[in-house]
This record gives C-alpha cells, sequence and structure tokens, in this order.
C-alpha cells in the first residue's frame, strides 16, 4: 500500500451535520482496508478563484494509506458527490 495525501474543498453552503456526513463517507473508503493517518476537519477559507461559483470553500485535508482499488474508488465517489466542488490526489514518496 502507498500513502497518499488528499485534500477536497466541499461547497460552502453545506451545514455542520452535511459536512460529517460528506467526512463520514469519504473516510469510510479507507477505514475498510486502509489507513487514515492524518486528517483535517473542514476549515472555511476564501478560494483565490471562483471554483462552481462559490468563493469560498471547506477545505479538508487526509493523509492514508492505501491500494489502487481505494483510490480508484475514492474518484468515483468525489465525481458524484455534488458537495464536492474540488479534489487532488498526490502520492507520497517515502524518504
Amino acid at each position: 500500500m502507498r500513502k497518499y495525501e488528499i485534500m477536497y474543498i466541499l461547497s460552502p453552503v453545506l451545514n455542520e451535520k452535511q459536512i460529517d456526513t460528506v467526512n463520514k463517507n469519504i473516510n469510510s473508503i479507507f477505514e475498510k482496508e486502509g489507513q487514515i493517518l492524518e486528517y483535517q476537519k473542514a476549515e472555511l477559507k476564501e478560494l483565490d478563484y471562483p471554483i462552481k461559483k462559490f468563493n469560498q470553500g471547506f477545505y479538508n485535508s487526509l493523509l492514508v494509506q492505501a491500494n489502487n482499488d481505494m483510490v480508484k474508488e475514492f474518484n468515483r465517489v468525489m465525481n458524484i458527490t455534488e458537495e464536492v466542488i474540488r479534489y487532488i490526489i498526490l502520492k507520497v514518496e517515502d524518504k
């Protein structure tokens, strides 16, 4: 399994309960077979440029240990989750 750093931005119109629900769905992908090494909870920040007509978003970040299947499932879930306005996955190289 490899380490990945994941950052995703949620819509600023969500309330705390909706944010928790989305985060639980995303975390469940990696908790089955992988491992969440670090988690940084949603924080509302100004965007440098509008994304899907929003000027703010809730930033979340994860450091996970996962296999390719989990990363593929994460991509699938992110693409169909309307609350997510942007995301990125970076492979972390071991030193």
